[in-house]
């Protein structure tokens, strides 16, 4: 005897698209999430990079500001 097969109806097949739609878009937002936090730790780590080479810098903050200012 054959196996029946279900009719899956076009509302049932709506229904799983939106559910794999709302998955993928919560797996979306915390990849995206963890992109901005790692962007966040590298920014704050270049800038602490920067304050300690402005800090142990020969150049007075003056020089600096003006140099950072100065056009090509």
């Amino acid at each position: 005897m054959a196996g029946t097969r279900k009719t899956i109806t076009l509302d049932e097949k709506i229904e799983k698209a939106q559910e794999a739609v709302e998955k993928t878009k919560a797996r979306y937002d915390a990849a995206v999430k963890e992109l901005r936090d790692l962007l966040d730790k590298k920014d704050a780590q270049r800038k602490q990079e920067l304050l300690k080479a402005v800090e142990n810098s020969p150049r007075t903050f003056d020089e600096i500001m003006a140099f950072l200012k100065a056009e090509e």
